[in-house]
C-alpha cells in the first residue's frame, strides 16, 4: 500500500489533522495504536458511523493496530448537540446498546495477529472513579475558557436553550479516553468526525499536559450531498446499519440511487477497490451515466461489507425479479417484503379487477387510464402481461399467500397486499 496518509488523502478522508509531518513520521516509524469512539446513543450504529469504521478498517489494513470503543459511559452522557439537550437513556438501555454496537464494529476488524484489534469499553475506566478524583486528577488540566470556545459548546451557549454542566463536561471525558488508551495500549492517534475536532484536541492537550508526550489526531470530512439532502438519509428515514431498522434491500437501494454527481466521492470514502478500479468507474459514470455501472458495484461492495454475501445475492436476486429479469416466486418471505415496502403501496381487504388495483395503488390516474395500459400492454401482474381488460387475479397468483407485484411499462412498480390472505 502507499503511504496511509496519502491514502488518506486520496480518499477525501483528512478534513484537518494534527501536524501532517509529524503524523506520517508515526505512521512510517510505526505499527502505530488509533482508536475512535462510538457512543450508544442509539440501539443502532448509521451510515456516518461507517465512514469512521472503515477508516479505522483501512488503518488495520495498512499495518497498525485499532481500538474500536464503545463509550458505555459517555454514551450516559451524549455530546452536545448543535440545538438541544440530549435525553439521558436509562442505564439499562445504554448497557443493552454497547453490545450491539460492539457486535455492528467488530466484523470489520481482524482480532488476529501481531495487529490484532481490540475493543474497550470507556465504563471500565470511569465506573470506579469519584467525583472528587475526576476533578481533581482530570478536571484540573481543563481550562473552561478553552472549553467555551470550542465549536459545538459555543453555538449552546449562543442559544436558547444553553448547555448543562453535564453536556459540557462531555469533552473532559473524552479527553480523559484518549489519556486511559494511551497509558493502557501506547494509543497516540484518534480519529472521528471532523464535527467531533474539539473533542479530538482535548485529548491531546490532556496527554501533553499529564504525560509530556505528544499524539495526533484525524478528523475525517462531514459528508455533503449534491443535491443538498443530508447524506445517510432517504424519505424514510437514517440509513441504519442493524437489518431491522434498516433492510438489507432499502441498504442496497440507497447506493444504487446515488446521485452521479456524489458517485467518485462515495467510491473513494467506502470502497476498498484499487484507484484504477475507482478511477475506470468514474469514467464510466461519465460516459455512461445511464448504466449506473459504479452505484452497482458500490451497493453490492457495502451490502457485501455490512450484511453479507448472502444477503447481497437475495437483494440483487430480489431487485432483478422486480422488474421482471428473475422469478418473484423465487424469492423468500423476509426479502421480498423488504422490496415492496420500498413501492408505492395499497392494503385491499380482497382481490379485485387488474383496473381497481392499479388505481388503487396510484400506478394510473383512472381505472379508465389502467384499461388503455392494459390496451396498450403495458399493464403486469407479478410480470405477467395482462391480457384482458376485466381480467381478476386469483389467490394462487398471491406471492407468500398475500402480495401482488403491479407494474407499469418498464420502471413504473407498485405493491398490493391483499389482507384477506
Amino acid at each position: 500500500m502507499t503511504d496511509i496518509v496519502d491514502e488518506l488523502r486520496w480518499r477525501g478522508l483528512i478534513a484537518v489533522s494534527t501536524d501532517e509531518d509529524a503524523l506520517r513520521k508515526a505512521f512510517a516509524d510505526g505499527p502505530v495504536t488509533v482508536y475512535c469512539g462510538f457512543d450508544p446513543t442509539a440501539p443502532s450504529l448509521h451510515l456516518g458511523n461507517l465512514v469512521q469504521i472503515l477508516t479505522i478498517r483501512r488503518l488495520q489494513q495498512a499495518g497498525h493496530r485499532p481500538l474500536g470503543l464503545v463509550g458505555g459511559a459517555t454514551g450516559l452522557i451524549g455530546d452536545p448537540k448543535p440545538t438541544a439537550e440530549r435525553t439521558l437513556n436509562d442505564p439499562e438501555i445504554v448497557a443493552g446498546w454497547v453490545q450491539r454496537l460492539r457486535a455492528q464494529i467488530e466484523p470489520f476488524l481482524s482480532f488476529d495477529g501481531p495487529n490484532a484489534a481490540i475493543m474497550v469499553n470507556n465504563l471500565d475506566w470511569t465506573s470506579g472513579m469519584s467525583a472528587i478524583e475526576f476533578l481533581r486528577d482530570v478536571g484540573k488540566h481543563f481550562r473552561v475558557n478553552k472549553m467555551m470556545s470550542k465549536e459545538a459548546v459555543a453555538r449552546r451557549l449562543n442559544s436558547d436553550a444553553g448547555i448543562s454542566y453535564t453536556e459540557f463536561s462531555y469533552q473532559i471525558l473524552q479527553g480523559m479516553d484518549f489519556l486511559e488508551l494511551y497509558r493502557r495500549y501506547g494509543c497516540t492517534v484518534q480519529t472521528g468526525g471532523s464535527d467531533q475536532w474539539g473533542n479530538l484536541t482535548s485529548g491531546i492537550d490532556l496527554i501533553h499536559r499529564v504525560e509530556g508526550a505528544n499524539v495526533h489526531a484525524i478528523a475525517t470530512p462531514l459528508i455533503t450531498k449534491a443535491d443538498g439532502t443530508k447524506f445517510g438519509k432517504t424519505e424514510s428515514g437514517t440509513v441504519w446499519l442493524d437489518p431491522e431498522m434498516t433492510t438489507p434491500y432499502a441498504f442496497y437501494q440507497f447506493w444504487l440511487n446515488a446521485d452521479d454527481r456524489d458517485i467518485p466521492q462515495f467510491l473513494r470514502i467506502f470502497s476498498f477497490k484499487s484507484h484504477e478500479e475507482i478511477e475506470e468507474l468514474e469514467r464510466l459514470t461519465l460516459e455512461r451515466p445511464q448504466a449506473r455501472t459504479a452505484q452497482r458495484a458500490l451497493a453490492e461492495e457495502l451490502t457485501t461489507l455490512v450484511h453479507g454475501a448472502g444477503q447481497t445475492a437475495a437483494v440483487i436476486a430480489a431487485s432483478r425479479a422486480l422488474f421482471g429479469q428473475g422469478e418473484l416466486v423465487d424469492l423468500d418471505e423476509p426479502t421480498l417484503a423488504a422490496a415492496l415496502s420500498e413501492l408505492p403501496y395499497a392494503k385491499v381487504p380482497a382481490l379485485a379487477p387488474v383496473v381497481d388495483l392499479f388505481a388503487e395503488v396510484g400506478l394510473v390516474a383512472s381505472k379508465s387510464a389502467a384499461r388503455r395500459t392494459i390496451k396498450e400492454g403495458g399493464a403486469y401482474v407479478n410480470n405477467v402481461k395482462v391480457e384482458a381488460e376485466d381480467a381478476v387475479p386469483s389467490a394462487t397468483d398471491l406471492l407468500h399467500g398475500r402480495w401482488l407485484v403491479l407494474r407499469r411499462g418498464k420502471k413504473n412498480l407498485a405493491a398490493i397486499q391483499v389482507s384477506e390472505g
